[in-house]
């Protein structure tokens, strides 16, 4: 199978990238102008690495061009920032993401696999752990963003006949995340750790989030690829809750020693707690993930001490 990836050679594209190449898949990455290969490619890995602008209808038709599969997982904002400039939000991932439908359509792509955030689309919950039936009331543009592609993606599906398969990823972890962006408690909290810098915790470090392996993600996202059957949402997510303070205790036991603390008033957007329930993905996908939380931080550890 042919797929090409938009943001392929980031933290999630790279793993995905990774796990579609080891399956036999021939993989086309689209990246920003002056990204470069996050690794050299060995010659019996098929694989095309394509810079560009994704509102350049130009550079976004050639990517997927004779291909069978999109892989969905750019965004130019991040949750924390998102409403300092929704207009651009809004521009840059719903527009760029609603003009690469239509020319999937016209060249007759018959799929897409779409990276949309399970934990910032649903708001505050009602119940816990969150289903895919759960309402959807996001609090940043960036979650508003997110749902209205989904929305458009199935509006898609209904009008031309094209699969969307929409992944709500929970927290993600491990290898390669970019900490420079502060996104990612893990990554972020490590890359301090390491360099023995406090940590600033956004409140009491009582607030609670659902952190995933990167390679579990990437192993829903190769699932998601030769998915056919009716469902269209699932949740991605570990099924456990870790709040900030639990979290901590988990990288130092990792690291072998304690870091130190600073605590900071809370930011109004941040939900209290978020955990999504995964059963779809289970029964539908047969998937699950397979690395617990001491486990992927001892990996990540590793790999940021090899660095």
């Amino acid at each position: 199978m042919k797929v090409v990836i938009f943001g392929g050679g980031g933290f999630i594209g790279s793993a995905i990238t990774d796990r579609l190449l080891k399956d036999g898949h021939s993989v086309r990455i689209f990246e920003r102008p002056r990204v470069t290969p996050y690794r050299t490619f060995s010659s019996t890995e098929h694989v095309e690495w394509l810079t560009g602008d994704l509102l350049s209808t130009h550079d976004v038709t050639e990517a997927i061009d004779g291909v069978d599969v999109v892989v969905h997982l750019v965004s130019t904002t991040l949750p924390k920032s998102s409403n300092d400039d929704p207009i651009y939000d809004v521009q840059s991932n719903l527009v760029a993401t609603l003009q690469m439908l239509t020319l999937m359509v016209q060249k007759k792509i018959p799929k897409i696999v779409f990276i949309s955030s399970g934990g910032t689309v649903y708001g505050t919950p009602e119940y816990l752990p969150i289903d895919e039936r759960h309402p959807t009331e996001p609090r940043v543009s960036y979650g508003i963003t997110k749902l209205a592609i989904e929305k458009y993606l199935l509006m898609y599906q209904r009008m031309h006949g094209l699969k969307a398969v929409i992944l709500r990823v929970a927290n993600p972890y491990g290898e390669r995340q970019r900490i420079e962006t502060a996104q990612g408690a893990v990554g972020v909290f490590l890359h301090r750790a390491l360099k023995h810098e406090a940590i600033d915790i956004w409140g009491d470090g009582s607030v609670t989030r659902d952190y995933i392996y990167i390679g579990d993600v990437a192993n829903a996202f190769a699932l998601a690829v030769q998915y056919d059957g009716m469902q269209s949402v699932f949740n991605i997510s570990s099924g456990h809750g870790t709040s900030l303070n639990e979290l901590l205790g988990v990288l130092e036991r990792a690291l072998g020693y304690c870091v130190v603390r600073n605590y900071v008033p809370g930011r109004t957007f941040d939900v209290p707690t978020s955990i999504l329930a995964c059963e779809l993905a289970k029964t539908e996908l047969g998937w699950s993930p397979s690395v617990g939380l001491e486990d992927g931080v001892e990996i990540t550890v590793d790999w940021l001490k090899r660095q």
